[in-house]
């Protein structure tokens, strides 16, 4: 299972144990944030992409949509989301609770800039039930994203 995957991973930095897990749906940005009891902009729903033929994941706040000039911009190509069983297959966990821990070797992260308004935000774990509160700081330590991008709208007041 890939919250067990996560577990381990976040387990070498002695962070395992902060990870929720919930008796409901926590695979949409709405059902997490009902299931937190947070505002659903919290919550940092990762998107994964195929880009020149692997994969990649996009972390964003709850409320940003991907801007596709700006993602065209960023990556030379247009948005192509992975279809659910790619997401597995290639990221190493499945729609609804992919995250950017304990993905599968070659895969790159980055974190859209829609995330640096809040002190915190909820991640998901691995699986669509799980989710853990992390700051700013420790999502840049835990996620081993490549850099922060910016390809989201909808997001700015």
């Amino acid at each position: 299972m890939a919250i067990e995957r996560v577990k381990a991973y976040l387990s070498k930095y002695g962070i395992a144990d902060r990870i929720r897990e919930f008796d409901v749906s926590s695979a949409t940005v709405e059902l997490a944030a009902r299931a937190l009891g947070c505002e659903p902009c919290r919550i940092a729903k990762t998107l994964s992409f195929m880009v020149n033929g692997h994969a990649v994941l996009i972390v964003a706040a709850g409320d940003a949509k991907i801007d596709n000039p700006k993602y065209k911009a960023q990556f030379g190509t247009k948005a192509k989301m992975l279809a659910p069983d790619e997401a597995e297959t290639l990221v190493g966990h499945a729609v609804g609770g992919v995250c950017p821990f304990g993905v599968n070797e070659g895969v790159t992260v980055y974190l859209d800039d829609s995330l640096k308004r809040f002190p915190t935000v909820f991640p998901a774990c691995g699986s669509s039930n799980s989710a853990i509160e992390l700051s700013i700081d420790e999502l840049e330590k835990y996620s081993g994203f490549i850099s922060w991008i910016d390809v989201c709208k909808n997001w700015q007041s």
